[in-house]
């Protein structure tokens, strides 16, 4: 039982590694001594983050534009050279979200949001499926974390109808590349956020956190330590048995009411 949650010297990738969940994860692996590659659309950003977490442990900064498919294929051959062929964790964290009323959401609307949340995932995982393969094995196969959000699993209040759509499509993708991926030994899991303080939450909790604290039934908004618990169990051996899930990390807030 002592080594059930060790994931250390791992091999991971998170991409939107750079702030809120993503930073979360990311801090969370290398304190518990994996070997991380952050991603980012920002390269100043991204290489500001590794070098704060490779005081802590090891980090490396690879940035790229995930909305392509150029960009996806270019990363994953950057990291699978970087890391020998073969890699332990991917996290498909990188995601945008938008909101307008309904009357003006138009296309592109819809387009940056898809074209990152869905199409990234899908791509970085496909061009990297031949690292994760190599590096698993019967006993430890290798992991993709996609990282959805609540507003995949419940109506949100907000008119946010791409991202909300853009999430459940993550959800199934998720289910679906499960039962692709399985044969080579990689499980497929996704996490669904509820309320955390991140750059994209802040805005809607600085207006309505309170509000949104009280809606929880645990009474409080998540913190980091939620979240890379919960990536850290999925990519550890207590994890290795589950493939196909969602899980909400949300204090409830999903489903209880």
């Amino acid at each position: 039982m002592s080594d059930l949650f060790d994931i250390s010297g791992k091999r991971a990738l998170i991409t939107g590694g750079s702030r809120g969940i993503g930073l979360m994860i990311a801090r969370g692996f290398v304190e518990a001594g994996a070997k991380v590659t952050v991603s980012s659309r920002k390269a100043e950003v991204c290489d500001a983050v590794a070098a704060e977490l490779s005081a802590v442990g090891e980090c490396r900064s690879m940035p790229a534009d995930l909305s392509t498919e150029a960009e996806c294929r270019r990363l994953a051959e950057q990291v699978s050279e970087a890391e020998g062929g073969q890699l332990d964790i991917l996290v498909n964290n990188a995601g945008a979200t938008w909101g307008a009323p309904m009357d003006d959401f138009d296309d592109a609307a819809w387009d940056r949001v898809l074209d990152l949340n869905v199409k990234g995932v899908f791509h970085l995982t496909r061009f990297l499926r031949g690292a994760l393969a190599a590096a698993a094995t019967p006993d430890d196969p290798s992991r993709v974390i996609n990282i959805g959000s609540i507003d995949g699993l419940h109506v949100s209040a907000l008119e946010t109808y791409s991202y909300s759509a853009s999430k459940a499509a993550v959800h199934h993708l998720t289910r679906v590349l499960a039962a692709r991926l399985a044969p080579d030994l990689i499980t497929v899991n996704a996490i669904a956020p509820g309320p955390f303080e991140s750059k994209m939450m802040a805005a809607t909790l600085e207006t309505f956190g309170e509000e949104i604290r009280r809606s929880v039934p645990l009474g409080r908004i998540g913190e980091p330590t939620d979240m890379a618990g919960t990536a850290i169990f999925l990519s550890s051996r207590a994890g290795r048995y589950l493939t196909g899930t969602v899980i909400p990390v949300d204090g409830g807030l999903s489903t209880t009411i």
